[in-house]
């Protein structure tokens, strides 16, 4: 049974990842059947054996699946002049670097890889020793929803691989090609709209024998996390993809300089209709591993990469209304209202306008009623381009007050502002709603409409308002039982610890994410130093500029936030900097640079990494030149191998480690 289960998949690996059958379809049918009858005579199903591809039984929902490493989103360039921007941003970034680490091996001057960006539904694949045991999609990023039942009917994906030596996680995505989809269609009872959608929608339901029936294909492109192996650059990690039987798109080059990139976005953007599958763009990314890990990240994207987009699906509809919205900050946005109109195989009836500016610039203020011309692209709410004909509508008025409290609206720039922070229902809303979400104070069970009934009757106007509600308050609520108030109690209760970086980011602080609460956290160290800190102290550190600096400034000379954050502390919250002792100064490991490989037992690597940040180290991904110590548990790969043949000094005994950290 092994035998023809290894047969089957070599068979499969040339038909529909390298697209090079090697055995006809009868033949393969007869292995096939064999090995189906011999699983029916011994009762036994070996966990890689091909015949779990067909989709198995409906199953009753998705389990949440928490990533290993974060699943980025892109930034995006919309044309020429994005692109140009965000290069002149990398090159400062290297520069900036560079000049900061002169005892450190410069930074190489940048060089990139296009690859295409594929229109369908993101896969994230886990394989522990060469076994595939999970396939998640995005989700937010950092947890996702399980789907390996439905992914094993894919084909192209492999069940097991050739690395055997730890735990990877593959990014790829999910695709429905275009002529499986007209195949399909022609004699489907009904018709799939089109081959995104009818990947993501295969993917995403449960009974898997649907699945089965899509013909899904895959392309893989990235190795998000990875024990027991790292690369130096771009071409080893696809090389390496390639290598353990994952299907990677042809379609790869590589340019010295920006130019060269967009002379070959242009080309890519001329031969895209083409193509068998869905693309909507495509992915520019730095070549060096030691410059993406230089550059990192934002609260969102990474900062070595970027999306160029090609120009969307267009067409022309009935501006038929415009609402004005509060927003959290205060900020009045306009949504537009049109006539239901089929674009990219989704019935649009809102559009974005952004601002009263953005209206001008395109001519709509007269455009009610009139033609105007829309534009989508992926899950984007789509955009009004403007109008389509020279027909004379009616006005959109712009507000001059406030649609929700009646405050007279400041304009700052292109933007309506509602100032009345303290009494407008939907900024504290908005502000209540924020604080209480995952990555910010993480309240279990809290959402919009608990915000919304805490306002309305409990009267809840502040966050530090919700620390101060009790049981008595919530089970006179209407849909709060015994069981419900009880816990959400408990969870304000738990919020109460979470870290400074946390408690900075649910504040909501203007102009300021996750990246740069978590940067004020870790420099300053606590609340009091944050709070007091001057213009000059917080420009001085990365990433913040002089407009972050003063709004943070001013944030915290705001007697009302000076007055919920005393509310808050006096109510238990902690706001503490994530640090188990201060940062010493007097550790072997104090201003060494080290690197944690292979499975430890005493303690997980991200324990390992925050004791060894206390005692003064700087914990990085990849073994070079510069790295001090490496950690090596079990199944550690190549980067001990590498660490052994730079003569870099390795620990692999734990309790060597916990005595060089004090802890024996």
């Amino acid at each position: 049974m092994q035998e023809l289960a290894d047969e089957l998949a070599a068979h499969n690996y040339q038909y529909y990842t390298l697209d090079q059958p090697t055995i006809s379809d009868a033949d393969y049918d007869k292995l096939y059947d064999e090995l189906v009858s011999l699983e029916a005579q011994s009762g036994i199903t070996l966990p890689d054996s091909p015949t779990q591809r067909v989709g198995g039984d409906l199953l009753k929902g998705f389990e949440p699946h928490r990533h290993r490493a974060k699943l980025w989103s892109l930034d995006k360039a919309q044309d020429a002049e994005d692109l140009l921007a965000w290069n002149q941003r990398v090159l400062k970034a290297v520069a900036d670097y560079n000049a900061k680490h002169p005892e450190e091996e410069p930074l190489p001057q940048p060089a990139y890889a296009i690859e295409l960006k594929f229109d369908g539904l993101t896969l994230n694949l886990t394989y522990e020793n060469g076994r595939l045991v999970q396939a998640a999609t995005r989700g937010n990023g950092t947890v996702g929803e399980g789907i390996l039942p439905q992914v094993k009917t894919i084909k192209s994906v492999p069940l097991t691989i050739p690395f055997q030596e730890g735990t990877i996680e593959v990014q790829g995505e999910g695709l429905m090609n275009l002529s499986v989809l007209e195949r399909y269609n022609a004699t489907a009872a009904e018709q799939l709209k089109n081959a995104r959608n009818a990947a993501a929608g295969a993917l995403r339901n449960l009974n898997p024998k649907v699945t089965a029936e899509r013909k899904l294909s895959a392309f893989f492109y990235n190795v998000g996390y990875a024990e027991g192996v790292s690369f130096q650059d771009h071409k080893q990690m696809q090389q390496f993809l390639r290598d353990n039987k994952f299907k990677v798109n042809p379609y790869i080059v590589y340019c010295d300089t920006i130019e060269e990139v967009q002379k070959e976005l242009k080309a890519i953007e001329e031969r895209r209709h083409t193509l068998d599958y869905l693309i909507d763009g495509a992915v520019v990314k730095l070549t060096d591993m030691r410059t993406r890990e230089a550059l990192g990240y934002t609260d969102k994207f990474p900062r070595w990469a970027v999306a160029y987009k090609f120009e969307a699906e267009e067409t022309t509809t009935v501006l038929e209304s415009v609402s004005w919205e509060v927003g959290r900050t205060g900020k009045i946005t306009p949504v537009a209202r049109v006539e239901a109109v089929e674009l990219a195989g989704v019935t649009v009836q809102n559009c974005t306008l952004n601002n009263i500016g953005d209206i001008e610039r395109k001519n709509l203020k007269f455009a009610l009623g009139t033609l105007v011309s829309i534009r989508r692209s992926n899950d984007v709410i789509p955009e009004i381009l403007g109008k389509a004909d020279d027909e004379p509508g009616q006005e959109i008025e712009f507000p001059t007050v406030c649609p929700s409290c009646g405050t007279e609206l400041e304009l700052r720039g292109a933007h309506l502002f509602c100032n009345n922070k303290l009494g407008c229902r939907p900024q504290l809303i908005g502000r209540i709603t924020h604080f209480a979400s995952r990555d910010a104070m993480d309240i279990e069970t809290f959402s919009i409409m608990t915000a919304e009934q805490l306002y309305e009757e409990c009267g809840v106007r502040d966050p530090a308002d919700l620390y101060e509600l009790t049981y008595e308050d919530l089970i006179k609520l209407d849909r709060f039982g015994d069981k419900k108030a009880r816990k959400l109690i408990d969870a304000f209760e738990a919020s109460k610890t979470r870290d400074l970086a946390a408690f900075l980011f649910a504040l909501g602080i203007p102009n300021t994410g996750k990246a740069t609460t978590k940067t004020l956290a870790d420099h300053f160290g606590s609340l009091e130093a944050i709070m007091n800190a001057q213009p000059d102290e917080l420009t001085a550190l990365q990433d913040i500029g002089g407009i972050v600096a003063d709004s943070i400034v001013n944030f915290f000379n705001d007697p009302n936030m000076k007055e919920s954050i005393r509310r808050m502390l006096a109510s238990g919250v902690k706001a503490e900097a994530d640090r188990e002792t201060e940062i010493r100064t007097d550790s072997v490991f104090t201003g060494k640079t080290v690197v944690l490989t292979g499975t430890l037992s005493l303690m997980t690597r991200d324990e390992a990494a925050k004791k060894l940040e206390a005692c003064g180290a700087k914990v990085t991904g990849s073994v070079s030149k510069k790295t001090d110590y490496v950690i090596a548990g079990d199944n550690a790969g190549s980067k001990l191998a590498k660490a052994k043949e730079l003569g870099i000094a390795v620990i692999e005994d734990e309790n060597e480690l916990l005595r060089l950290l004090g802890e024996a």
